[in-house]
């Protein structure tokens, strides 16, 4: 019953903190042949891929960390670890088109996001529903800085309102996921987990396609 409680006053706080945020619909990328055409460019495949396994790994050790802290507390120094080398490693992937500080900024903003996660599953295990708000709260906040920072990177092809939805629903899918894993319904959390997963390699393509347009000759 515990368990039950703290899990619906997460999805309370969640469903109030993200009432006004984007949804999947903000994400949609440019279908059109331009578009089409750019993605069978043999370095933009590259780049692809390699942005698709680095978010694909993000999801993975976030995962495997959430279950970690309500499950398997002598596993989840190191997989926390892990989880935070791999925000380093996204900030990495974008300095040979912005520059190092600019990778190091994001892989600043990144560990912030695995940071602030850290409150919101203390909080809801504790049940404590002011800290659990407060810690949601300051979670999208990150979100909204990481969206910000793409598109301020790459005004032309990543707007503000498209970057921090983005960011913003990877956290509303995440914080659901835990729910499910919270209350010991891996099967639910496994759905919840796949419909996360397939939203961030959305957004690889979305980065991707915003990286090629902006500097055409790294990929001639």
């Amino acid at each position: 019953m515990k368990k039950t409680i703290i899990a619906i006053s997460l999805f309370t706080a969640t469903v109030t903190a993200n009432a006004q945020h984007a949804d999947h619909a903000s994400m949609k990328n440019n279908s059109s042949t331009e578009v089409a055409v750019l993605m069978k460019n043999p370095k933009v495949q590259e780049l692809n891929a390699a942005m698709k396994d680095l978010w694909n790994a993000h999801m993975y050790w976030t995962l495997i960390t959430v279950d970690a802290y309500y499950n398997d507390p002598k596993g989840l120094s190191a997989k926390l670890n892990r989880l935070l080398q791999n925000q380093k490693d996204i900030g990495a992937a974008i300095v040979p088109y912005y520059g190092q500080a600019a990778g190091d900024q994001l892989g600043k903003l990144l560990t912030e996001h695995i940071q602030l996660a850290v409150p919101v599953l203390k909080a809801a295990k504790e049940n404590n529903k002011e800290a659990l708000d407060k810690a949601v709260k300051d979670w999208y906040a990150n979100a909204k800085d990481i969206g910000s920072f793409l598109a301020s990177a790459n005004p032309k092809n990543w707007t503000a309102k498209d970057t921090q939805g983005a960011l913003e629903m990877h956290i509303t899918h995440t914080i659901a996921y835990s729910v499910s894993i919270l209350k010991g319904d891996y099967t639910q959390s496994f759905g919840g987990f796949e419909e996360a997963l397939h939203h961030m390699v959305h957004l690889a393509d979305i980065l991707t396609e915003g990286i090629a347009k902006q500097f055409p000759e790294k990929f001639k």
